[in-house]
């Protein structure tokens, strides 16, 4: 039966990861015609309405005022962080180096996890966090061969706050719903980043109105299927699929921007990866958080 349920959760999360790896792709698109800030707010609203259908068919709308105010203010906070920079960085770099730095968040979740948590990691897992941000070196390169540029710092700036919205999540888990978590997200991402980029506003053009719809689509139906994921399945069986963004990344790249990584991206991302199954494996949790 356990196998079934973790089947069942690995088959989840692996459309949740190409239904991400779309949005990503329309974030790209988009982030090549309007502001950081502006794709930020795009993205937040585009599933707004989808997400509001959802939490009423869940009769869930009577827990969104029963939250923690300041922590769920924090992370509207760290989502326009987040996806501000991951914008900046799509419109400069190919998604599979971004999806490669991105990777670096589980190792985060785990350092951070001890001053802001109080947990205990030992000398195996930091050994493990270590070697994941070698392999960060080897990606960036400081030697400027490499993505050592603004969009490579922009994508870890990003990962930072992910990392940092996935320790409010842990928190929040205790008290709050679900649906609340994912609505006021959303809805905090993208009214706050609207009123930063109005300043800036460039008028949408109506032919990417079906990337803005696919975009609010597709981040809609692959934070359910997360859910779904981490719900069937054991977390450390489940998480490590994760990594299949890359092959995602890969394929996008190469059919739309016809762009593919360096050896020594690869390599990284080798280093990265093989660190954060690791640790995964070990700690056998993993922090829900949205995808950015």
């Amino acid at each position: 039966m356990e196998s079934k349920t973790n089947l069942r959760g690995i088959l989840a999360m692996l459309l949740a990861v190409g239904l991400f790896s779309l949005m990503d792709g329309g974030l790209k698109h988009l982030a090549a015609h309007y502001p950081p800030m502006q794709v930020a707010a795009i993205r937040g609203l585009s599933s707004l309405p989808l997400v509001m259908a959802w939490v009423i068919a869940t009769g869930g709308a009577l827990a969104l005022l029963r939250i923690r105010w300041p922590l769920h203010l924090l992370r509207g906070v760290l989502s326009i962080v987040m996806l501000a920079a991951f914008a900046y960085a799509l419109k400069r770099m190919p998604l599979t180096g971004a999806y490669t730095l991105f990777f670096v968040a589980p190792l985060m979740i785990t350092a951070l996890s001890v001053p802001l948590l109080g947990e205990k990691v030992g000398p195996r897992r930091w050994t493990a966090i270590f070697v994941g941000l070698l392999g960060v070196l080897v990606v960036l390169r400081p030697t400027g061969e490499g993505v050592m540029t603004l969009a490579g710092l922009a994508v870890l700036v990003s990962a930072s706050a992910y990392s940092l919205s996935s320790i409010l999540v842990r928190v929040l888990h205790r008290t709050d719903s679900g649906q609340s978590m994912v609505f006021w997200m959303l809805l905090m991402t993208g009214a706050g980043a609207a009123a930063l980029a109005w300043p800036d506003w460039r008028p949408l053009q109506a032919s990417d109105a079906w990337v803005i719809a696919g975009v609010g689509l597709s981040g809609f139906l692959g934070q359910v299927a997360i859910t779904e994921a981490f719900r069937s399945g054991e977390a450390s069986v489940v998480a490590p699929f994760e990594y299949s963004a890359l092959a995602w990344g890969l394929g996008l790249d190469w059919l739309i921007w016809q762009a593919l990584p360096d050896g020594w991206t690869f390599a990284g991302a080798g280093i990265i990866v093989a660190s954060g199954i690791y640790l995964i494996r070990r700690e056998r949790v993993h922090a829900e958080a949205e995808h950015p």
